[in-house]
């Protein structure tokens, strides 16, 4: 019997300050009880394990906030509560996004003891001026600090960095994804800014970079590092050879997750129902055809695309019943998805618009 794998999102809604481009629910606090935070967490996963006790764990992603605030005993009180509760794969992923700023001493080497084997960094830029647009709290020295750290202490790592800033050209940033290869990392992140409604950016009245601009550098980025050796695997996400992410891979595959800690959500599949989970303990019952949405959503976003045999184990419905089949036959016509008789996925070109296809397919 296949034992289904599960995937475990801790959230650290906790940050020292809120930056000006951020939509996220965060809370800047400076006077936290972890470990009454870290009992809740605890409560929580004993909740989980009663529904769903027969899973392996696949990957676990602390996320935030600023998870590498957490004392590195209660990121391990977590990690040993998990392995007590399920089986765990031998390969398990266990992450976690830390800023640049060091909150003590050694402060890498203490995470990776406590149980993290894969350290996502927060730089979002390399240059100081663009750090303080930002609202970034770290400078570049100490980025450059931090990620010497991180590759000293661990084996598996990625960088986070924002592009198409305001008024900046694919040249300036190239040379910092020059620098982001050069210094190693396994994994790239790299998100475009954009202007979300609500946040000090949006209510300061900051433009973002025109979308023309926006999706040649894009397409340039692509160019540039697939000629570096990394591969893109996801519309924001690039990765050298067996260092794809597992565990967000979870959430673009459809797969079952769990969240835990305020603002977390999850996916789960009980007695042959779908659910999703919003906090603390809320339930609601998915239809195969909103399952069926959320997978083609998710799933596009993956450059493999969606198995349309794993389309259908999950959510009950043949692709093809599924989506409308004029529009999908005009998308290929026009070169923005491609098909195999096992997938479909959009390509470079239709990366660049994406709801248009989900759209279209969906309606």
């Amino acid at each position: 019997m296949n034992i289904k794998p599960l995937s475990i999102y801790i959230h650290w809604p906790f940050c020292k300050s809120k930056c000006p481009y951020c939509d996220f629910f965060k809370n800047v606090k400076k006077d936290i009880d972890q470990t009454a935070i870290i009992d809740s967490y605890i409560a929580e996963l004993e909740h989980y394990h009663s529904l769903v006790p027969d899973r392996i764990v696949r990957s676990v992603f602390f996320g935030g906030g600023t998870p590498s605030l957490i004392k590195p005993e209660n990121i391990s009180r977590i990690i040993e509560h998990i392995y007590k509760l399920w089986k765990t794969q031998t390969d398990v992923e266990i992450s976690l996004e830390a800023n640049p700023n060091s909150e003590y001493e050694n402060m890498f080497k203490f995470i990776k003891n406590a149980g993290i084997n894969r350290l996502s960094l927060g730089v979002q830029a390399l240059n100081d001026a663009d750090l303080r647009f930002l609202g970034r709290t770290h400078n570049l020295n100490q980025a450059l600090h931090s990620i010497d750290e991180v590759l000293k202490n661990f084996a598996n790592h990625s960088i986070d960095l924002i592009y198409a800033r305001p008024n900046q050209n694919f040249n300036c940033w190239q040379q910092e994804l020059e620098q982001a290869v050069n210094f190693g990392f396994k994994h790239l992140s790299l998100y475009q800014l954009t202007i979300e409604e609500g946040t000090v950016f949006a209510l300061k009245g900051i433009k973002a970079l025109d979308e023309e601009l926006a999706a040649k550098m894009y397409s340039d980025t692509v160019t540039f590092l697939e000629n570096n050796g990394y591969p893109q695997y996801e519309v924001s996400n690039f990765a050298k050879s067996g260092y794809q992410s597992s565990h967000n891979k979870c959430y673009w595959l459809g797969d079952e997750y769990i969240g835990i800690g305020q603002s977390a959500h999850g996916r789960l599949k009980i007695n042959n129902e779908h659910y999703a989970i919003t906090y603390p303990h809320n339930m609601e019952k998915l239809t195969a055809k909103e399952r069926a949405e959320e997978l083609l959503i998710m799933g596009l976003r993956l450059r493999e695309g969606i198995n349309k045999d794993h389309f259908k184990q999950i959510c009950g419905i043949v692709f093809d019943d599924f989506i409308n089949l004029k529009n999908k036959e005009n998308l290929l016509n026009l070169n923005l998805i491609k098909e195999t008789p096992d997938c479909v996925y959009a390509t470079k070109e239709g990366f660049l618009l994406l709801n248009k296809i989900i759209e279209d397919l969906c309606c």
